[in-house]
C-alpha cells in the first residue's frame, strides 16, 4: 500500500537540554530496593502498580490481542522481575502529563512463534531508551504501550520501573496489530521514527524514514536478520500529542478483564460470559481445533486455524486465519467477523486466553468477537488496518453484539 509522507511532529526535540520546565526520567532505583505492593495504590498522582498486578494486566492485554502481542507469561515474568528488583511503577491518566513532555512508546517486534524460545534479557529496551533520548537531546517524559496485547501490555512496566518514568494508561490500538504503521498514531500524522531496534545480542538500529510504512519494511528487516524478535522504541511525540492520538484506559481495562477471569474461577462462575459483558462482546462459535497450520515467515507468525463446531454449533466448520494476530474468522467458508473487529478464543474450560503460537490439535474453545476502538472503522482507519489491506476480497461489516 502506498502512503503519502508523513507529517513529523519535531516539536520533540528539545532547543537546548536544559529546557526549564523539562520532564525529566528519575533515576534508576538500587537493586536492592524493597518489592512492590501485591496490589495497586491509588494515589492523586496515579496508580501504582507492583507485581500481583502484572497477573491481571498480562492475561487481560492477551484477551485484548487476539491472539497476538506476544506470550504473556514471558513478558508478566519480565516485567515483575523489574518491579522486584526496582519497585512499583506508576501509571498515569495520558491528561496528567504536559502537552511538552516527550512521550515515547515501546513494544517487542517480531514473530511471536520466536518470543517462546527467544526470550529478552529485559535490558534491550533500556538501551532503546536510552539511546532514543540522546538521539532527541531530551529525556522521555512519559511512556506509552504500542499495542493493548499480551507481552506489550507489560514491557512499558519494564521500562518504568527500571527508570522511574511513568506509564500512561492508554495504547495505540486497543488491540495488537502486525504492522508497525497499524497505530492511530499514524492516522494523527505521527512519524514512527527517529525508532530504535535494540537485540538480545547489544545490536541497535537508528531508523529515520520518509514514511511509517517504509519503517514497517525497513526495520522488518532488520529484525529478521537480527533472530526474528527486538525490543523497539518508536513514535516519539508531544504530550500533546499523546492525549490526541492514543486509545485510552486499555492498560486498567486489561488489568480488570484478568481480575474478572480470576475472580471468575474462583467462584465457579462463567468467565466467558463476565468477560463479554465488560466488553460487549459475543461468542462467535465454541468448538474444537481440528487442523493448525502455522510458519514463521517474513518476521511473521502466520497460518491458520479450523474448528468442527460443539454444542450448538456442530453443524457448523470453523476457520480463523492469523498473520501475528487473528484478521479473519469463517463458518463453512463463509466470512463472519473480520479486522478491525477482534476476534479472541478463549479456552472452554478456564477461558484463559489463547495466543496463535499456542493453538494445539484437539483444544476447546469459545470464540468471541468483541467491538474495535471507533477510530478503526473511519476511513483512515480501514486502510490501514481492514481486510482490504490484508488481502481478503470481503467488505468490512461492524460487529455488534448479539443481545
Amino acid at each position: 500500500m502506498n502512503q503519502k509522507p508523513m507529517k513529523r511532529h519535531t516539536s520533540v526535540k528539545a532547543k537546548s537540554k536544559k529546557t526549564s520546565g523539562q520532564s525529566r526520567a528519575a533515576p534508576a532505583k538500587e537493586l536492592g530496593a524493597k518489592a512492590a505492593p501485591a496490589k495497586a495504590k491509588k494515589s492523586a498522582l496515579g496508580t501504582m502498580i507492583g507485581v500481583a498486578d502484572l497477573d491481571d494486566i498480562a492475561v487481560g492485554g492477551a484477551i485484548l490481542g487476539t491472539g497476538g502481542g506476544g506470550d504473556p507469561y514471558i513478558g508478566k515474568l519480565m516485567a515483575q522481575q523489574a518491579i522486584r528488583r526496582h519497585g512499583p511503577v506508576k501509571m498515569i491518566d495520558v491528561d496528567a502529563i504536559r502537552d511538552d513532555d516527550l512521550v515515547v512508546p515501546c513494544a517487542m517486534m517480531g514473530a511471536p512463534t520466536v518470543m517462546v524460545e527467544k526470550i529478552p534479557q529485559g535490558e534491550e529496551i533500556l538501551a532503546a531508551f536510552r539511546k532514543l533520548e540522546r538521539f532527541l537531546g531530551k529525556k522521555i517524559g512519559a511512556i506509552l504501550c504500542a499495542e493493548a496485547g499480551g507481552l506489550n501490555s507489560t514491557i512499558p512496566f519494564v521500562i518504568g520501573a527500571m527508570t522511574g518514568i511513568p506509564v500512561i494508561d492508554g495504547d495505540g490500538m486497543g488491540r495488537a496489530y502486525p504492522e508497525i504503521q497499524m497505530v492511530t498514531f499514524t492516522m494523527h500524522g505521527v512519524s514512527a521514527t527517529p525508532m530504535v531496534i535494540v537485540d538480545d545480542k547489544g545490536n541497535s538500529v537508528l531508523l529515520e524514514c520518509i514514511d511509517n510504512r517504509w519503517t514497517e519494511r525497513l526495520a522488518r528487516a532488520a529484525t529478521i536478520e537480527m533472530g526474528g524478535s527486538v525490543l523497539i522504541s518508536l513514535y516519539p511525540m508531544t504530550g500533546a500529542v499523546a492525549k490526541k492520538a492514543s486509545v485510552r484506559g486499555t492498560l486498567t481495562l486489561a488489568r480488570r478483564l484478568g481480575e474478572i477471569l480470576r475472580e471468575s474461577r474462583a467462584a465457579h462462575a462463567d468467565a466467558v460470559k463476565a468477560i463479554q459483558s465488560k466488553l460487549n462482546a459475543a461468542t462467535i462459535f465454541e468448538g474444537r481445533v481440528t487442523d493448525i497450520a502455522r510458519r514463521t515467515e517474513t518476521g511473521f507468525a502466520r497460518g491458520e486455524a479450523k474448528f468442527v463446531g460443539v454444542d450448538a454449533y456442530r453443524a457448523h466448520t470453523y476457520r480463523i486465519e492469523f498473520q501475528n494476530e487473528f484478521l479473519i474468522a469463517e463458518q463453512d467458508g463463509e466470512p463472519i467477523v473480520t479486522t478491525p473487529d477482534l476476534i479472541t478464543l478463549l479456552d472452554a474450560d478456564t477461558g484463559a486466553p489463547i495466543t496463535t503460537e499456542t493453538i494445539r490439535f484437539g483444544l476447546r474453545v469459545v470464540a468471541i468477537a468483541i467491538p474495535c476502538a471507533p477510530q478503526w472503522r473511519t476511513p483512515a482507519g480501514l486502510a490501514l488496518v481492514g481486510p482490504h489491506y490484508f488481502g481478503y476480497k470481503v467488505e468490512y461489516r461492524p460487529f455488534k453484539a448479539r443481545v
